[in-house]
């Protein structure tokens, strides 16, 4: 339910421009305040004339902001370069592009796109083997070759039409391509590890038995194998197993192993075999995903040396001489929730350090560690990373700041120094960004939740001085999932018009540790809908916004909390719901493998449970809806039917409640044409509107 739309990429500029010196100072990480957080405040133009809030002029259109829409994806260093994929709403597909040399270069023709649909989500679509690239074809689902001379054609190499390969790895040992391999050839799905040769494609099945599998590793030596494997009803973020097998000679396996997770009480992600042959992973034993590591034939935490330092000291931002002193592991995580396969948040280095993409109270930091427990900040400008590489040079990854689109960073490993290879264009200027603005506030049961808010900003609109603004509440999907404070595209189109945005990471987000996300066991439909209410009350008694003009949306999961704060609360004035989810039960019966217990989890057992599912499905509760909705809706949506849609629209017009409804007949579950993502934000804006006076 996470409505991921696959990756998205912005069209790509020459390579090596040089990112400026970062700004000075560090986050607080007791106030959750990012040093650049005001950025700009000081920008904003003294001609700005007081206008009603809402619908201000603005030369961001929905247009802009659906174009902008775009991200990379599953980097990968090699064949001299780097390698990933990208994504252009134009297009609605993924292509593969390789930079060397300071060029970018297309590798995938026109109308070839390279997208897994392993788990439905995807990942680790294409690995580099030889002089070329192995990469799964959207449409079809297997597996090509395909060379990086210019005219280059994508040979076949398996012909299986009952199965979907994700989470590719060469095994350069067995000349073959590891992978996470999905078949529909009976009514059950089953998932195996398979090698399927570089030569014709004949298939060996690696391991069985288990529901599901990811990330098989094979050590440089080709003589160990490591996976993670996991059972119903568990979720990748709830419990799974590291696995180990030895490989023989003849290249049949020995054992398997379980190295860690057998208790089923932690989630481990992205194992890793340095290149003196240890094996690495993250674990959340700790309570958070940090690094962990082989040593003297047990697993420890990442090791530290000298005394530690107390998590909260400073880190340098550049450079190679502002190294902090020896210190603890961060009380961090160090990945986000294993939605997708072929994730890597997580680097050792060759000097039994790490490269590692943190998330602390909702930012995101890159941070090298090295063997002493010392570190040092990478890249301070940016506040999100995914996808690390490496090569003797440069650190490699993909980011996304608050005014910059999505970008591939390289880092220089001596002194720090970012170029941006492609993307990170700054669509708008300063004194037309709304920066975030991290809070914590409190909520139900005494606890806390997280969200960004971002102020209307228009450098030639002022809120006057007798009116606060209206409030967009956005409700990420998943729910297991999280926002992030980048530049969102739909979010400045919000600010820019006079509406104000608070991006919610309610309980049961991910990034901020194992019981934070697991708070919502049998909760949903409860708690992040408490949240999103004392958001709008903590944001009004702070007069930073008018409680009685407030609006919430989500798309997907978030689009099912959005239906229920409006069912069950009066709070807001009007909402949206994109392909959300407005009756769990029918859901739960239509949903595939990957998710097929997760309802089971969120909201509980649907007949011993059977009231609490009662309590908390809008479409039975309709009734209670007084505010307008606007709904939109994919006619080839597999996870949300648009019959379930069309039944809750039904049942709000037979009540006379104001509602809007718009179904994209060739959309799936998440829109991708850039034509539906920018008539759908307009249509919703417009529909807000009118709701003001």
């Amino acid at each position: 339910m996470s409505g991921a739309k696959g990756p998205i990429v912005p069209t790509l500029p020459r390579g090596n421009a040089a990112v400026g010196a970062p700004a000075s100072g560090e986050r607080s990480r007791r106030s959750g305040m990012a040093p650049t957080q005001e950025r700009g405040s000081h920008l904003r133009a003294e001609a700005a004339e007081p206008l009603p809030c809402g619908n201000w002029p603005s030369r961001w259109s929905a247009g802009d902001a659906a174009a902008a829409s775009r991200d990379f994806a599953e980097l990968h260093a090699g064949l001299g370069g780097l390698l990933w994929l990208q994504f252009d709403p134009q297009e609605a597909g993924c292509s593969l592009w390789l930079w060397r040399e300071g060029e970018p270069q297309r590798l995938t023709p026109p109308g070839r796109s390279v997208r897994s649909r392993v788990y439905e989500y995807g990942g680790g679509a294409f690995c580099v083997v030889g002089d070329g690239v192995v990469l799964v074809d959207e449409a079809d689902q297997q597996l090509y070759r395909l060379g990086v001379a210019a005219g280059s054609v994508p040979e076949a190499l398996t012909a299986r039409s009952h199965c979907r390969y994700g989470d590719l790895q060469f095994a350069p040992a067995w000349s073959a391509v590891l992978a996470v391999e999905e078949s529909h050839a009976a009514q059950a799905v089953v998932h195996r590890l398979v090698a399927l040769s570089l030569h014709d494609g004949t298939r060996r099945v690696l391991a069985e038995g288990a529901d599901f599998y990811g990330a098989p590793r094979l050590s440089d030596d080709g003589r160990r194998l490591a996976w993670i494997e996991w059972d119903r009803p568990e979720l990748p973020w709830t419990a799974t197993r590291l696995c180990l097998a030895e490989v023989f000679a003849d290249g049949s396996l020995g054992t398997r192993e379980v190295l860690a997770g057998a208790a089923g009480d932690d989630s481990l992600q992205q194992p890793t075999f340095t290149d003196d042959g240890r094996l690495t992973c993250l674990s959340d034993r700790a309570g958070w995903w940090q690094p962990w590591a082989e040593q003297g034939g047990q697993w420890h935490p990442a090791p530290v040396a000298g005394h530690p330092l107390d998590n909260g000291a400073a880190l340098s931002t550049t450079g190679t001489a502002g190294w902090s002193e020896p210190r603890r592991m961060a009380e961090a995580d160090h990945a986000p929730a294993p939605w997708q396969l072929g994730t890597l948040s997580h680097l050792p280095l060759d000097d039994s350090g790490w490269l590692l993409a943190r998330q602390e109270d909702g930012w995101g930091f890159l941070i090298e560690r090295d063997a002493a427990g010392r570190e040092r900040r990478l890249a301070a400008e940016f506040s999100r990373f995914r996808q690390l590489a490496g090569d003797a040079q440069r650190f490699y990854c993909i980011a996304a700041a608050p005014d910059r689109l999505p970008a591939v960073l390289a880092i220089a490993r001596d002194s720090g120094r970012v170029h941006v290879l492609a993307g990170g264009e700054r669509p708008l200027p300063a004194e037309d960004l709304s920066w975030p603005q991290s809070l914590r506030f409190a909520t139900g049961e005494g606890e806390s939740a997280q969200a960004f808010f971002y102020p209307p900003r228009n450098a030639a609109c002022a809120v006057p001085a007798d009116e606060r603004p209206p409030l967009v509440v956005f409700l990420h999907g998943g729910p297991t999932s999280a926002c992030y404070p980048v530049f969102d595209p739909r979010i400045q189109f919000w600010t820019q018009r006079g509406f104000a945005v608070a991006d919610l990471n309610y309980r049961g987000s991910s990034g901020f540790g194992r019981a934070y996300r697991l708070r919502l066991a049998g909760e949903w439909g409860r708690i992040e809908v408490e949240d999103a209410c004392a958001l709008v009350r903590h944001l009004g008694e702070v007069g930073l916004i008018d409680p009685a003009r407030a609006f919430v949306r989500g798309a997907s999961a978030g689009g099912y909390t959005a239906l229920c704060a409006l069912a069950f609360h009066r709070l807001f004035r009007g909402g949206a719901s994109l392909y959300g989810v407005s009756d769990p039960l029918s859901l739960r019966r239509a949903t595939h493998k990957f998710e097929g217990d997760y309802l089971d989890w969120l909201i509980g057992d649907p007949v011993r449970d059977a009231e609490r599912y009662r309590q908390r499905t809008p479409l039975l509760h309709a009734g209670r809806i007084a505010a307008p909705v606007i709904f939109f809706q994919g006619g080839l949506d597999a996870v949300v039917v648009p019959e379930q849609t069309a039944a809750m629209v039904a049942a709000l017009r037979a009540r006379g409640v104001p509602v809007e409804y718009r179904l994209y007949p060739d959309e799936r579950h998440g829109f991708r044409q850039a034509a539906h993502l920018a008539d759908a934000l307009e249509r919703e804006w417009r529909f807000y509107v009118d709701l003001l006076d």
